[in-house]
Order: C-alpha cells, then sequence, then structure tokens
C-alpha cells in the first residue's frame, strides 16, 4: 500500500458505514490500484440530528481516489444498503451493478432524482459472473427480508471474498432459490480467504426462523379473530411477508386492502419482476370499510412508530381506514432499536381505544432476516474460510462474532470499524491505518457535515433555548427569549435583562464604548448570565447592533 492508501499487489478492505452501527452501509475493497464499492446505503436520522430525516457516510475517501473506483455492486434493495445511490452515485460517476428487482427500485429513485440518464445502471442476472476491474464477481441468492437478497463471491488475484450482505437460512424462503447448503459447501472446498458477515443477530441463540412458519402463525392468528377487523402492519420490503399475507387473506376469506404508498410501490415492482404473480387483488378504503368486520384483512406502513405512516393515522382516527373498540392489529414486523418510545405511542393509542394488539412477543407472526448463531457456526463451517470480517452491527455485536467464528474453528478473525483500513492478503491480516470515517446528513435540501457548526448550534438550541438581543441607535435594548422556560415570569425575566445589557454596555470604557464587538460580547454576557439566573438554563445568544 502507498503512502496514499493505493492498493498495490495486495486486497484490502475498508467500511465506510455499517461497521460499529447497524445501518450505512458502504464498503471498499481495494486491489492492484482500484476500488470497488459495495453497497451505498444510509440510515434514518434519531434525535441526535434534530430536524434531519436522513444520515450518510462521508465518502471523502473514496470521492478522492473516484479515479481509480471502478464501480459500485449492490447486493440488495434494503434503504441501508441503496438509499445513498440518489445522491452520491452521479458524483461517483461509476456503474452500478444490481439484480433485476433492485434495479427496479433504484432506477426509480433515479428518476424521481431526475438522475436517470446520469448514472449507468447494469442488470445482472443471478449467478452470472462479472468483472469490475480486477474483481470477478458472482451473485449468489440468499434468504433474507426482501426478494433478490445477495451474497457476492468476489474473486481476486489474492483469494477469494464471501461477502455475504444481509442474510439468513431459510428452509421456506417463500419468495426466491436461496444457495443450498451443498453449493455452499462445494465453495469451502475451493478455498474461501475471507468471510465478511453480517452481525445483526449474533447474540440470538436460536435459528431466525422460517417465513413457512410466519405463514402458519399469521394464518392461526387471522383466523381466530372471526367478526373484527384485523390489521397487519409489516416492513413494506419484505416481499415474503407481503406474498404471506395474500395467502392469508385467501385461506381466511378476507379481501385485502393496501396502505400505504411504499407498499404499492413495492407490489407494483415486485409483480413487474416475476413476484407476487398470485397476489389477491386489492380493494379500496371505502369497499374496505363497506364490508362485513371479518371479510377485511389490512396491510399497513408503519410499524416502527413513523408519525406520518398509515398507522399512526389509523391509531390517531385521521385515515380513511377505522379500527374499533375488538378489532386487531398484527406487527409482523421487528421493533428496530431506537424506535421503542415511537412504537410504543401507537400501541398505546391503539390500546386506549380497545383495539387488540398482538406482536410477536405473543405469537410466532414475525422472523428475523439475520443469521442468528446456529445460522452463523452453519456457514463458517460450510466454507471454513481463513479470515472472519465481522460487519453490519454494532461494536458489541461484532466483537462477539469474532469470538464465535474463533470459537468454531476459523483462524483468525479480524474487528474492525468505519474507517479502519484492513489488509486480507498478502501477509498477516490485521488492521493497517486509519483513513477516517464520518457522517453527513441531508438537511433540508443540503448535504451537510452531521457536526458541522449549523447542527452543533441546533442541539444547544434545542436543549438550552435562544435570547436575541437587539441595541438600537440611541442605546436602546430589546430581549426576546425563544425556548425559555419561565411563562408567568418571562416578562420580569425581559425587563431585568433589558437593565443588565444596558448596564453593561454603560460600564464599557475608552475605546471599547464605540467598538461594535466590544459592546456585543459585553450584551451576550449580560443576557445569558441572566437567563441562567432565572431558568437555570445557558441559551445561545444572538445580538443586533443596529447601525449608528
Amino acid at each position: 500500500m502507498k503512502k496514499d492508501f493505493t492498493p498495490e499487489d495486495e486486497l484490502l478492505f475498508v467500511a465506510l458505514g455499517g461497521s460499529g452501527e447497524i445501518g450505512m452501509n458502504v464498503n471498499l475493497y481495494g486491489c492492484q490500484g482500484r476500488w470497488l464499492m459495495v453497497d451505498l446505503g444510509m440510515t434514518f436520522s434519531g434525535n441526535e440530528y434534530p430536524g434531519v430525516d436522513l444520515v450518510f457516510a462521508d465518502l471523502a475517501f473514496i470521492e478522492e481516489r473516484a479515479d481509480r473506483l471502478d464501480g459500485i455492486v449492490l447486493t440488495h434493495a434494503h434503504e441501508d444498503h441503496i438509499g445513498a445511490v440518489p445522491y452520491f452515485a452521479a458524483d461517483l460517476g461509476v456503474p452500478l451493478y444490481a439484480t433485476p428487482f433492485t434495479a427496479d427500485l433504484v432506477r426509480r429513485k433515479l428518476q424521481e432524482a431526475g438522475l436517470v440518464d446520469e448514472v449507468e445502471l447494469i442488470v445482472v442476472d443471478d449467478a452470472e459472473r462479472f468483472a469490475v476491474g480486477p474483481f470477478d464477481i458472482t451473485y449468489l441468492p440468499l434468504a433474507h427480508s426482501i426478494a433478490e437478497g445477495h451474497a457476492l463471491l468476489i474473486d481476486t488475484p489474492y483469494g477469494r471474498v464471501f461477502h455475504t450482505g444481509d442474510w439468513k437460512l431459510d428452509d421456506e424462503p417463500i419468495i426466491g432459490e436461496p444457495t443450498t447448503e451443498e453449493e455452499l459447501r462445494a465453495l469451502g472446498d475451493e478455498g474461501v480467504l475471507a468471510l465478511v458477515c453480517d452481525s445483526t443477530n449474533v447474540f440470538n441463540p436460536q435459528e431466525s426462523g422460517s417465513e413457512g412458519g410466519v405463514y402458519r402463525a399469521l394464518h392461526q392468528e387471522v383466523a381466530k379473530w372471526d367478526g373484527r377487523r384485523v390489521l397487519v402492519t409489516t416492513f413494506a420490503s419484505n416481499v415474503a411477508r407481503l406474498h404471506t399475507l395474500g395467502a392469508v387473506a385467501v385461506a381466511t376469506g378476507r379481501k385485502l386492502c393496501v396502505a400505504g404508498r411504499s407498499l404499492d410501490r413495492m407490489i407494483e415492482v415486485s409483480q413487474d419482476n416475476g413476484y407476487l404473480t398470485d397476489f389477491p387483488e386489492t380493494v379500496d378504503f371505502d369497499t374496505a370499510m363497506s364490508l362485513p368486520r371479518g371479510e377485511v384483512l389490512i396491510i399497513a406502513t408503519g410499524g416502527q412508530g413513523e408519525p406520518r405512516a398509515a398507522l399512526a393515522r389509523v391509531a390517531e382516527g385521521q385515515h380513511p381506514i377505522e379500527l374499533s373498540e375488538g378489532d386487531v392489529v398484527l406487527f409482523s414486523s421487528r421493533q428496530i432499536p431506537g424506535n421503542e418510545i415511537a412504537v410504543g405511542r401507537v400501541q398505546n393509542l391503539l390500546a386506549e381505544r380497545g383495539i387488540v394488539v398482538v406482536t410477536d412477543r405473543q405469537s410466532g407472526i414475525h422472523v428475523s432476516g439475520h443469521p442468528g448463531r446456529p445460522e452463523l457456526e452453519a456457514l463458517y463451517g460450510w466454507l471454513r474460510p481463513e479470515i472472519l470480517v465481522p460487519v453490519h452491527g454494532e461494536m458489541r455485536h461484532m466483537t462477539e462474532q469474532a469470538r464465535l467464528g474463533l470459537a468454531n474453528g476459523i483462524p483468525r478473525a479480524v474487528v474492525q470499524k468505519n474507517g479502519d483500513l484492513v489488509r486480507l492478503a498478502r501477509g498477516t491480516p490485521g488492521k493497517l491505518a486509519e483513513i477516517g470515517a464520518g457522517r453527513l446528513i441531508l438537511d433540508g435540501d443540503i448535504i451537510a457535515p452531521a457536526d458541522g457548526e449549523a447542527m452543533v448550534m441546533r442541539r444547544r438550541i434545542a436543549r438550552e433555548g435562544l435570547v436575541f438581543v437587539v441595541i438600537g441607535p440611541a442605546g436602546s435594548v430589546q430581549v426576546e427569549g425563544v425556548g425559555i422556560p419561565l411563562d408567568e415570569d418571562y416578562p420580569a425575566f425581559v425587563a431585568e435583562t433589558r437593565t443588565d445589557v444596558a448596564n453593561a454596555i454603560g460600564k464599557l470604557r475608552g475605546a471599547d464604548r464605540r467598538d461594535r464587538s466590544a459592546i456585543t460580547e459585553a450584551a451576550r454576557l449580560a443576557a445569558r448570565r441572566s437567563a441562567t439566573r432565572w431558568s437555570g438554563k445557558r441559551p445561545q445568544v444572538r445580538v443586533l447592533v443596529s447601525e449608528g
């Protein structure tokens, strides 16, 4: 590796996102002077970024080396693997590779962004081998909670990498035909240098379960609520679950109604690509509400408590779909960590109205799309890699997977995080350097640093409040507080702060009396001291000094 991190006769790996966190997956492989990107995802914002919806990996490292990047290969169509494509792919200026279903969803994203003619999108069939620079790549289908989930078999002059993407083992996958145990064992017989592997469910001591089992549980659950409206919320991207729910509706004699634009889009894309071909015809909201209560099954978005999604609006009574006391909502989805409060709010609203809530803790109506420990151990035994590189997890997940792999006979495990440059071959595998990896946010229409001045200031204002001080040309002072918790004391606070500011300015001497910056600083400190004295808060203070 050269000093500018150009890969030489070696195989390098670095994650820019998705290692040390769940989501925002962006991985790079380096070989013979060239780079390959695997996935270009994003994550949804939490409370740490007020006013922001989307968070991206900072791609500065590869943007500075875009002339050495040969392509971007997408493993599957979940947002944490493709969501950043409309924001960065055109600037990176290299082809995207995807299988048909994933490519269709990506194409629609590019169309919405007006970029369909600016990004080359190459559709690759399953099992078709293709070259991207010095990397020979084959898609290997694995079960996951979306159609066309794939691992990548990446052949390089220095060894073969098995990059799992998101995966699980499923004896009854419903959608698609995953690579078999025999085929995976054969790959292990040929030799695998490195297994770069999903860590999400490493603490689960059991297998993740099959979609066929979910069908039986949902059928049983829906059938027992005879005479009630039943609404099922699930991830829109879970095509197998949509297939299952369509079959459950038919088997229980219910008409199917779909609430949520992302569900409509996913059904359309699935059917355009040969999935959900026997999905029952759906009815509109008015028809669903006119049917006898026990003759409709509703599928709705919003299982993570999203305030604008269909389920939240149903819970609030603000949607054409209406539920009443005794009706049932089935949460056929995993509660993503961090969404507990939002999900709890929706469930409490439903419970308050006497609506029955059933989750996967009460019934087997959901299974994960990620492997538990038995599945990880099985894959280790089939592939028998020389090196294990855990990804797609928080640090606790990745370190635990490293321990699990070593305990199951893998000779070496490399625990890395975003920005750690790792050599896989030649020589002893391990971390070489830290290239730095940050976050970007979509703030309105602007992509900005996640730790930039605007976000830092917004957090401070959200936590402490804001005070404006306006100093007029004759020395008059106006004060306005925003977010200061004073209520009935507010007029007294304003009056005292105006006096404090005027006194502070009056104490200035010599040249400071005419120095705008000295006046501003004296006023700022006086106003902040007053706010702290009155409220215990330390607000941001902005001082405006009129000309003259």
